[in-house]
């Protein structure tokens, strides 16, 4: 591309864009469930550092991309050790971008069609995230419990609740009062990823956690988790998904266990259902997941089996 060429796509770039008054960056990340905004944005910025685009992502020219873009940026990735994953990530959150471009006129069918055409990378990485151990999911209550103020007792319901469910942390912060039955335990999750609806329970141990949570909160309609202040006041509003990272990352050091994620929570209830001999499929519903195979990716069974041989090996020699 000349550089006559380049100025003119770019000048055509930005009279569309103010002309529609959006950008190919916001239509595509509005098509995406709120909850992976944040990552894909990240994947983005990543790429656009790669091909020395500057500014904020909804500035950047997008429609002067081309084959050669993508290739470069999926050969530095690897170059970077990048998983398979995260590269092929980054690359349809490209695709999405451009599929956007092409929405708004500012690319044709034909390139279109030949970014469509990069290679995904092949390749199997060693399962991210862990499970936790009974005894370490002991240890998260106990440290919950030593703490006497109303932040305690959430903390031990939200990882209760998460541990019993596997419940994601962007559907943990949109559960209201109405969508859990102290009865039995019946949990409808109406903002699950990808908009879908789904229905859970929590067994007697954790609706017990949660229960002393609730006494706590008080019966008042709106969402279940809230932020607690210093002084131990309890706010009537929305948790972050960022406050469930931190409360499980903080809960996970003072109890003195490794690190911990609340996608780690996540895993671990996949693990156990597994262990406990439930079905992959009964377990892909109960995760909410569309493909048995990302259940399979949470199944962190063999890691504890190897564990278990190499000590039985040892303490038998």
């Amino acid at each position: 591309m000349t550089e006559k060429q380049l100025q003119k796509k770019l000048q055509h770039y930005y009279q569309l864009i103010k002309t529609q008054q959006t950008d190919p960056i916001t239509l595509y990340l509005q098509s995406l469930a709120p909850s992976g905004r944040r990552s894909v944005k990240s994947l983005l910025t990543t790429a656009a550092e790669v091909i020395h685009f500057e500014g904020t992502l909804e500035q950047m020219p997008w429609n002067i991309i081309e084959y050669q873009h993508l290739a470069k940026i999926r050969n530095t990735l690897q170059e970077q050790r990048k998983s398979a994953n995260t590269i092929n990530l980054t690359l349809s959150a490209l695709r999405g971008v451009m599929k956007a471009c092409f929405n708004l006129g500012l690319i044709n069918a034909d390139q279109l069609m030949l970014l469509n055409d990069i290679k995904r990378v092949r390749g199997n990485r060693l399962p991210s995230g862990r499970s936790l151990t009974a005894s370490e999911v002991k240890k998260l209550y106990r440290i919950c419990n030593q703490d006497k103020s109303p932040a305690g007792k959430r903390d031990a319901a939200i990882i209760a609740m998460m541990l019993a469910t596997g419940i994601r942390r962007s559907e943990v912060i949109n559960i209201k009062l109405e969508d859990y039955n102290t009865r039995n335990g019946q949990l409808n999750i109406q903002a699950g990823k990808g908009n879908k609806q789904r229905t859970t329970y929590l067994n007697t141990e954790s609706r017990r956690v949660v229960k002393k949570w609730l006494i706590s909160r008080g019966q008042h309609d709106g969402y279940v988790f809230n932020p607690v202040t210093k002084s131990g006041t309890i706010q009537q509003r929305q948790l972050s998904s960022q406050a469930i990272y931190e409360i499980v990352r903080q809960r996970a050091e003072q109890a003195q266990i490794k690190p911990c994620k609340p996608h780690d929570l996540r895993r671990t209830f996949v693990t156990r259902l597994l262990e406990a001999g439930v079905d992959i499929n009964t377990t892909r519903q109960l995760a909410g997941h569309n493909d048995i195979q990302t259940t399979a990716r949470y199944d962190l069974r063999d890691e504890k089996m190897q564990r278990k041989a190499i000590k039985h090996a040892f303490l038998n020699n």
